[in-house]
C-alpha cells in the first residue's frame, strides 16, 4: 500500500527542509506531492490544486517564521490547508519551535503578516502536530508522525492497476471470508486470551527498556579519544530508533544517528565514522533483537560491521502502544 502525501510550506525560506521532507517520504516507500510547479496565474489553478490535494491521503504542513512568499500577500500554504480541511484530508503539522535558531532574513517583518502567521499556527496546533528545532529534528518528528498516523489512522492509499481485484477474485474472497467465519465459530478462538498474552509481552518489554541503561561515549572531529561518556535508558534509545529503522539501517548508520542526536556537547560536531563505539551499538541492537523489537535482515549474508537492522512488527506495535499511553495521559489527569 502506497500513500500520496502532500507537502505544504512556504518555499523560499524552507528549501532545504522541503528536500528532506521529500526524501523521508520516499524512503518510507510513499509518494510526495507538491504544488510548487503549478502555474498559479492559470484560470483553473484553484480547481487543479483542489483536485491534487483531494487525491492525497495525508497533508504535511511545515511552518517556520514566514507566512507568504516574498512580494505576495496571500498565503499559498493557508489556501492549501483550507482545501485539505474541506476535503477531510488528514493534516499533520510541523511547527518550528520558538527557541529554534533562525535567520532574521527569513522572518516576517510586517506586523499584520506576523499576526496572521501566529493565528494560522494556532489553527495547526489544534490538530496533530509536532515542533522542530532544526532539519535533523524535523526529519525525526516527521517520521514519527507518519508512522504513528499510518498505524492509528490508515487511509485508502492505492495499488497498481494490474494488482486491482477482479470480480472473480472478489467472489473468491467473499467465499473464503464466509468459510473463515464458519471455521472461527467451530474452533471458537479465544481472542481475549491471545490479546492478554500480547499485552503481557509488551508490558514486560517496556519494563525491561525502562529499567536498563547503556553507556555511550562520543568521538569528536577535533578529538583524539572517546569523551563525554553518558548513560541512556534503553527506552529513550528505542524511541529514537523506531522511525530510523522503518527503512533498513546498517550498524554504522545507527552509530552515526545516535552519535548525532545524543551528543551532549552541541558545540563539538562528532566524527562521521562511528562517533559512538561499534561494540556498544552492536550490544544495543543485540539486546533489542533479543526482545524481538528489531531484526537483522542480512544475517546469513554478511558479518562484521555491515549488518542491516529493521524494526519488527512487534516493535512497531510496542512503540504505537507506548505513544498512545503518552498521548492519553493528559486526558487521564483531566478525568481525575
Amino acid at each position: 500500500m502506497k500513500y500520496h502525501i502532500f507537502i505544504g510550506s512556504t518555499l523560499d525560506d524552507l528549501k532545504n527542509e522541503r528536500k528532506e521532507v521529500h526524501r523521508i517520504i520516499m524512503e518510507l516507500g510513499h509518494i510526495p506531492v507538491t504544488a510548487e510547479y503549478l502555474d498559479n496565474s492559470a484560470k483553473n489553478y484553484e480547481q487543479l490544486l483542489s483536485k491534487i490535494i483531494e487525491e492525497c491521503d495525508y497533508f504535511i504542513a511545515v511552518t517556520a517564521h514566514r507566512f507568504v512568499l516574498a512580494g505576495e500577500k496571500t498565503s499559498l500554504l493557508e489556501m492549501e490547508y483550507q482545501i485539505a480541511c474541506k476535503k477531510n484530508i488528514q493534516v499533520l503539522s510541523l511547527i518550528i519551535d520558538e527557541k529554534a535558531r533562525w535567520k532574521a532574513t527569513k522572518k516576517e517583518k510586517d506586523a499584520p503578516l506576523i499576526k496572521k502567521l501566529d493565528s494560522f499556527k494556532n489553527k495547526l496546533r489544534a490538530g496533530t502536530h509536532e515542533t522542530w528545532l532544526n532539519t535533523t529534528d524535523l526529519c525525526l518528528k516527521l517520521q514519527s508522525l507518519l508512522i504513528q498516523q499510518m498505524n492509528l489512522a490508515p487511509q485508502c492509499g492505492w495499488v497498481r492497476g494490474d494488482q486491482a481485484i477482479t470480480p472473480s477474485v472478489a467472489n473468491e474472497l467473499s467465499r473464503l471470508s464466509t468459510e473463515n467465519e464458519h471455521l472461527k465459530r467451530q474452533v471458537k478462538l479465544d481472542d481475549g486470551e491471545i490479546m492478554n498474552k500480547l499485552r503481557g509481552q509488551m508490558k514486560n518489554a517496556l519494563k525491561v527498556l525502562a529499567l536498563n541503561k547503556v553507556t555511550l561515549s562520543f568521538y569528536y572531529m577535533t578529538g583524539d579519544n572517546w569523551e563525554n561518556s553518558r548513560q541512556f535508558r534503553y527506552l529513550r534509545v528505542f524511541k529514537l530508533l523506531v522511525p530510523e529503522l522503518s527503512v533498513g539501517k546498517t550498524t554504522a548508520e545507527v552509530s552515526r544517528f545516535l552519535g548525532t542526536v545524543l551528543n551532549p556537547d552541541l558545540e563539538k560536531p562528532v566524527r562521521k565514522d562511528y562517533p559512538t563505539p561499534s561494540n556498544s551499538i552492536k550490544k544495543i541492537m543485540a539486546d533489542l533483537s533479543m526482545l524481538k523489537l528489531v531484526r537483522c535482515t542480512n544475517k546469513d549474508e554478511v558479518s562484521g560491521e555491515d549488518e542491516i537492522w529493521e524494526i519488527t512488527a512487534f516493535g512497531k506495535e510496542l512503540y504505537s502502544a507506548y505513544r498512545m499511553r503518552q498521548l492519553e495521559k493528559p486526558f487521564i489527569k483531566t478525568e481525575i
